[in-house]
């Protein structure tokens, strides 16, 4: 039987993220985030990383993605693709509470 994690009363933490992943899933080949930004809430840290990708979807709420002077606005079930190593900061432009979630794994790209 299947099992199911309660991934938003797990992201109750500091961080306003949980991360399902390797050491609930026993594999490395996808994760998903689940985090919540506060009303204003900004400068959350987004990095894939070296060899990954990730989805973002803003779930509800708007979420402001920024890279350098670069920013994109997602609206609800909107969603943006990040790869590997680039820093993304998420933003809560709004006065609600803005959901999100990133779905991830490795690229299969050979980096060596």
């Amino acid at each position: 039987m299947k099992k199911i994690y309660p991934v938003r009363s797990l992201c109750g933490n500091e961080d306003g993220e949980y991360v399902l992943g390797h050491h609930d899933l026993d594999t490395h080949a996808c994760y998903l985030i689940y985090g919540e930004l506060g009303p204003g809430e900004t400068g959350r840290k987004a990095c894939p990383g070296h060899g990954h990708e990730e989805i973002l979807l803003a779930v509800s709420g708007d979420i402001e993605v920024r890279s350098g002077d670069d920013k994109l606005l997602l609206g609800e079930g909107e969603a943006v693709h990040l790869v590997e190593d680039e820093t993304f900061y998420l933003d809560n432009p709004g006065g609600s509470r803005a959901v999100y979630v990133m779905a991830g794994g490795h690229s299969g790209k050979d980096h060596h």
